[in-house]
């Protein structure tokens, strides 16, 4: 098999094993803050925030400065740096016996999170531009299949082991994962570069100031996914008032997972031929329009079918966003730029939900979805006017030479 296939495949076996394995916990994180002796409602949904968004946070602040580390010392170490540490903080969280304690390992989680970036910084360093959307687009897969199954299959590990186990039991599935990756992929080539001071404290950072918009659109992407996420059981009680309501409620959630396995590859593919500019914005524009049947529809099919097509078209931005940094960023600073990329999809998970619990509090829920099809109009039409986008700057770095440039 094609080396970058050969590697395609394991990552996507590590990544869906490390996602699945993170997402085990959330069903049940709220009861088992009450477990730890939190029992007013509004205190366990104040520690429930606090704790779900701890991780974003700090993960936001050390994504780039992993990615950097990666750039010097090779994007192997650095992702099993990721899953090894990701393990034992998770490990760990099944013996606390406070929630503050819990909040400070989901702060220390979040330090050493970076898994799924230092997996697309891998891949993307061994895939030929060529075959790039394609590749990217299937890794992603992956994740959304990990992202569906974990929370089912924690709450059924939940039920019959106890909260503490499952802890201990996802924290044994990244290591797992991570023991996939240090035995079957390999490290990749190294990039040479003349100057050998270009490390995580040269502050250099100018050569990834053209990759501003793409970083911005990632952001955006995830607001744009996120934004509803807190209220849409709400807003699906408010439209549909069957007797299988729970039922209803998670196919609601993830219908979108769904179709993104479906327009992940798809539309990647088509970005291998159009280019991903073209597929980010037509993403953008049709993911905005499906907001509308979203926010005026008083039908639980309706809301069903235009979360499915939100979930296509958003499949198509992520991995043209990926594509886009790959091409884009100079081969010394990649697995950088793939950090910073990663840290704006943090951003983005942290916003969305805090934008959308506020607005639907403040005004009403119905407006979530208009003000998030704003915010992903309005991206459409930056990288509309934006094309240096479909440029490559990598040959244009200053820290490169005619030896080191990309072939």
């Amino acid at each position: 098999m094609i080396k970058w296939k050969r590697t395609l495949w394991i990552l996507w076996t590590a990544n869906f094993i490390a996602v699945a394995g993170v997402s085990l916990i959330i069903p049940f994180l709220p009861l088992y803050i009450e477990e730890l002796g939190v029992h007013h409602p509004k205190d366990v949904n104040l520690w429930s925030g606090w704790i779900f968004a701890a991780q974003s946070l700090t993960a936001v602040i050390f994504q780039p400065i992993w990615g950097a580390m990666a750039d010097k010392y090779g994007r192997k170490v650095m992702l099993l740096r990721a899953g090894i540490g990701m393990a034992i903080m998770t490990i760990l969280m099944g013996f606390v016996s406070a929630p503050w304690q819990l909040l400070v390992l989901r702060l220390i989680n979040g330090v050493f999170s970076g898994f799924i970036s230092m997996s697309i910084s891998l891949q993307a360093s061994v895939t030929p531009d060529e075959h790039a959307g394609n590749a990217l687009g299937t890794l992603q897969t992956g994740q959304m299949a990990g992202r569906l199954i974990g929370p089912l299959i924690g709450g059924i590990l939940a039920e019959a082991f106890g909260f503490r186990d499952v802890f201990v039991l996802t924290g044994m599935i990244l290591l797992m994962a991570s023991v996939v990756v240090m035995i079957f992929v390999d490290k990749g080539t190294p990039v040479q570069t003349e100057k050998k001071e270009y490390s995580v404290g040269s502050g250099d950072w100018r050569t990834l100031t053209p990759l501003i918009p793409i970083f911005v659109a990632t952001t955006v992407t995830q607001i744009g996914m996120m934004s509803i996420q807190p209220i849409l059981s709400i807003y699906t009680k408010s439209l549909y008032h069957g007797v299988h309501l729970e039922f209803i409620a998670g196919l609601v959630v993830s219908i979108t997972g769904v179709a993104n396995l479906i327009g992940s590859p798809l539309l990647g593919r088509y970005g291998d031929r159009i280019g991903q500019r073209k597929i980010l914005i037509f993403s953008l524009v049709m993911s905005g329009l499906t907001f509308i049947p979203q926010a005026v529809t008083h039908d639980i099919t309706v809301l069903l079918i235009a979360r499915f097509l939100l979930g296509l078209f958003v499949g198509g931005m992520l991995p043209s966003l990926n594509v886009l940094v790959k091409k884009l960023a100079p081969r010394e600073a990649q697995a950088r730029a793939f950090g910073f990329n990663s840290s704006a999809q943090f951003l983005g998970s942290l916003i969305g939900p805090l934008l959308g619990s506020t607005v639907s509090a403040v005004y009403d829920i119905r407006y979530v979805f208009y003000i998030t099809m704003s915010i992903l109009f309005a991206n459409a039409l930056m990288l509309l006017f934006n094309r240096k986008l479909e440029q490559t700057i990598a040959t244009k770095s200053p820290l490169l030479t005619n030896s080191t440039k990309i072939k």
